[in-house]
């Protein structure tokens, strides 16, 4: 019995010290971070690699076509959305998931379900439940000229609110289609930085211009605009008034704000003034240039 305690707590100290040593793994992890517009993608995922090994097939060993695959190797595949999205315009919503696909010809069925540690096997504990699914969508799998040897998953073709999230491995390519609600995901942020600080001139700044560049809220913006002033004049935010009453077609009122900003700037001796001061030249010129001619008037003629 004292034997058997002894080999029991050495095969526990072998466990504990293997744990405690980083050694290769047939699989390594991999961390993929994105960001789209304001939306973060994280995927957190295990690279197995071919090695002479058939994949993608009826009945091979890695991503059998027809079934359930992990999408990876050793845990789940992990994909996290820092706000919702739409993959193949259906709608995901924020959270973490875990990936699984059914690779097909031509078409891959693409999973993202609610249990971010469910593994590949169906009916064990912590296995994958269908009923568990956040979404399903079909996404197109195309063949590709040259081959991966280690699974990858990448994002491409970025513009602020779309990317397509590819899986890449032996001789084919499935892609998803994503799209964020980026202007949705600004207001909402700008809001909150409001609301979490409503005496900061910077952020009442930072707000304000943000609507004038989407030209929406524009009285909204002006009353952020206005209070950014009160706390801290200076040419910046200045500036951003006068392009706000510009807009709202009060040129007349812009006007001598562009010309204060103007002086402001050239007074502050600030280095990022210079960024600025065509600009606002500019808008000197185009306001005089957009108000109404005074009328010259003339001696009367006698009678």
């Amino acid at each position: 019995m004292k034997k058997l305690s002894i080999l029991a707590m050495l095969t526990l100290g072998a466990q504990l010290t293997f744990a405690q040593i980083k050694l290769p793994q047939a699989s390594p992890g991999a961390t993929l971070i994105q960001t789209v517009g304001t939306t973060d993608f994280t995927v957190t995922y295990s690279r197995p690699s071919l090695k002479g090994r058939a994949a993608l097939g009826a009945q091979t060993p890695l991503a059998p076509i027809g079934q359930l695959w992990r999408t990876g190797a050793n845990a789940a595949t992990n994909f996290k959305t820092s706000t919702d999205v739409m993959v193949q315009g259906q709608k995901l919503p924020a959270g973490t998931y875990s990936v699984f696909s059914i690779p097909n010809q031509g078409e891959w069925t693409l999973i993202f379900n609610k249990n971010p540690t469910a593994s590949a096997e169906e009916g064990i504990p912590n296995g994958y439940k269908k009923e568990e699914d956040a979404l399903r969508v079909q996404i197109k799998a195309e063949k590709m000229s040259k081959m991966t040897e280690t699974f990858s998953l990448s994002f491409s073709d970025l513009t602020d609110s779309t990317a397509n999230f590819n899986l890449d491995w032996a001789d084919t390519r499935a892609t998803a289609n994503l799209r964020v609600n980026v202007l949705a995901n600004a207001q909402a942020n700008i809001e909150k930085a409001v609301a979490d600080k409503p005496e900061d001139a910077g952020v009442l700044q930072a707000a304000a211009n943000w609507n004038l560049f989407q030209n929406r809220n524009l009285d909204q913006a002006l009353s952020w605009i206005d209070k950014s002033i009160g706390l801290k004049e200076t040419y910046a935010n200045v500036w951003i008034k006068a392009q706000l009453l510009s807009k709202m077609g009060k040129v007349a009122e812009a006007l001598p704000l562009a010309k204060k900003a103007l002086a402001l700037g050239e007074a502050s001796n600030d280095p990022v003034f210079r960024f600025y001061k065509d600009g606002i030249q500019k808008g000197v010129s185009d306001y005089q240039a957009m108000m109404p001619a005074t009328p010259v008037k003339g001696k009367k003629k006698k009678a």
